[in-house]
């Protein structure tokens, strides 16, 4: 890479590090020392929405960078502030892209391009709203690089608190405790046809509640109606054909939620498993933030009714050991 190219790349990882006063694992450090090409993974963030401490990608996607160049030696973790980034060269031998924003905010536009990244190795991930960019071309695309997503007037977005009382025995499911928690899970999503090469990671059965709503594109409709008491998969890793990997997950919406151990959890092995590289046995261990850093990197100021505690009630409410 071109030294001026290099300029922005370096400027994002180091305000990515520096953001939260944390540095690079030093086996991570000592590996580039030696001349080892790191795995890198790019974040793709879109702008916050929904208000504080909801849809605050920027901050999400910082923060999980942060826990991967923190746990993961050889892995080279960057986010692009502002959503696809203006100097491409990032993007260049990416081993995953990590992609997280309001429907198809990031990706419009750059649809062929994420394609023939994908093509050339690439391993793709989804989060939350992200996976909901259309039916047609922009919808095929997702199936393709990672085995599914939200289609408007077959899947709904409802919030409701899952339990999931199992973990598939999966790479991605490494270490991760059965758990409870409340978002907003979409479900229902459009699959593969007959599920081939998805592997569902974290299923539950909502609440019936959730499914009485009137039709609408992400309210409710015949089928989902028709599948009360019925498990719907929430998460999943996607092994494409060419051997390459994908992984989606439709939680994401309260940022508070990154506390949770097992939630996070989860997300990282998935991205390190996209990435082609090999989940720990106990999946990817990272120290649970701080009430501060979960309210560092946010697009718009903090209310100025959110009071000192705020957040720590918030984490506490998660009910984690």
């Amino acid at each position: 890479m071109r030294i001026a190219n290099a300029l922005p790349l370096l400027t994002t990882i180091l305000a990515a590090g520096l953001a939260c006063g944390q540095h690079r694992p030093a086996a991570a450090a000592e590996a580039a020392a030696a001349g080892g090409a790191d795995k890198k993974i790019v974040f793709l963030p879109g702008q916050g929405s929904h208000g504080w401490f909801a849809h605050a990608h920027t901050a999400g996607c910082l923060l999980l960078a942060r826990c991967l160049n923190e746990n993961v030696p050889g892995v080279e973790a960057v986010v692009s502030k502002g959503g696809w980034p203006k100097d491409e060269s990032m993007l260049e031998g990416a081993a995953t892209i990590v992609i997280y924003c309001d429907g198809a905010s990031v990706p419009t536009g750059h649809f062929e391009q994420l394609d023939a990244l994908a093509k050339k190795g690439a391993g793709v991930v989804f989060l939350h709203y992200a996976l909901d960019v259309g039916k047609g071309p922009n919808g095929n695309h997702l199936l393709d690089w990672i085995g599914g997503y939200y289609e408007q007037h077959w899947s709904i977005n409802p919030t409701w608190t899952a339990e999931f009382t199992t973990v598939a025995d999966h790479p991605v499911g490494r270490g991760v405790r059965p758990f409870r928690i409340h978002d907003e899970w979409y479900y229902h999503m459009r699959f593969q046809e007959g599920m081939k090469g998805v592997t569902p990671i974290l299923s539950a059965v909502p609440p019936e509640s959730t499914r009485d709503e009137p039709d609408g594109a992400h309210s409710g409709n015949p089928t989902v109606r028709a599948r009360k008491g019925m498990a719907e998969h929430l998460a999943w890793a996607y092994q494409r054909p060419d051997g390459r990997r994908g992984f989606g997950f439709t939680g994401g919406h309260f940022h508070q939620n990154w506390a949770h151990d097992d939630f996070r959890k989860v997300v990282l092995n998935g991205i390190v498993w996209t990435a082609g590289l090999e989940v720990p046995a106990g999946g990817v261990a990272s120290k649970r933030p701080t009430p501060e850093e979960l309210e560092v990197n946010h697009d718009g100021a903090k209310p100025k009714n959110w009071k000192a505690d705020t957040t720590r009630r918030l984490i506490e409410r998660l009910g984690q050991p």
